[in-house]
Formats: C-alpha cells, sequence, structure tokens
C-alpha cells in the first residue's frame, strides 16, 4: 500500500478548544504519523504519514473537529510520505 504525507493548515476556531489534542488522538488512532502545533496566527499546522485512505479519514475527522472547535478552511498540500518520523505527537513552540 502506498503512503502519503499531508500538510494541513486548519482556520477557524482551532485554538483554545482542544483541537490539537483532537488531532492528536485521531492520528494515532489510525496509526498515522507526524505532529499538529498551533500557529501563532491562530491556525493549526499539522503534517500526517501514512496510508492514504487512513490520512484522508484522519483530514476528514479533524475538519469536524471537536464539539467546540469550528473549522472554516483546510488548505492541503499532498506529497509522498517521507518515513522521517516514528509516532505522532503535539508541538509546542
Amino acid at each position: 500500500m502506498d503512503e502519503v504525507q499531508v500538510h494541513v493548515i486548519f482556520s477557524g476556531r482551532v485554538q483554545g478548544v482542544f483541537f490539537r489534542a483532537h488531532t492528536e488522538e485521531t492520528a494515532r488512532g489510525l496509526g498515522l504519523r507526524g505532529w499538529v502545533r498551533n500557529l501563532p496566527d491562530g491556525n493549526v499546522e499539522a503534517v500526517m504519514e501514512g496510508p492514504k485512505s487512513a490520512v484522508e479519514e484522519a483530514v476528514n475527522k479533524c475538519t469536524i473537529g471537536p464539539p467546540s472547535a469550528h473549522v472554516d478552511k483546510v488548505d492541503t498540500k499532498w506529497s509522498r510520505a517521507t518515513g522521517e518520523f516514528s509516532s505522532f505527537s503535539a508541538r509546542y513552540f
């Protein structure tokens, strides 16, 4: 099975609403590798790597987000998996 990587920027009400924790839990539950972090501009950035169907599912679930979040926009850049990650984690500044 081909593995892919997606670089995602989630915009909207995505900070201070457990969005980063939701993304981390979703990605780990699907066996993905990569990271998620809050950005200074109020957006959330993530890199997810794994089987294409699992990565697509993660992006879709994150677009819905936790109950208090509201995602207005999702920017994605798809590429081949690099294999540089061994797990999924939240990053902090």
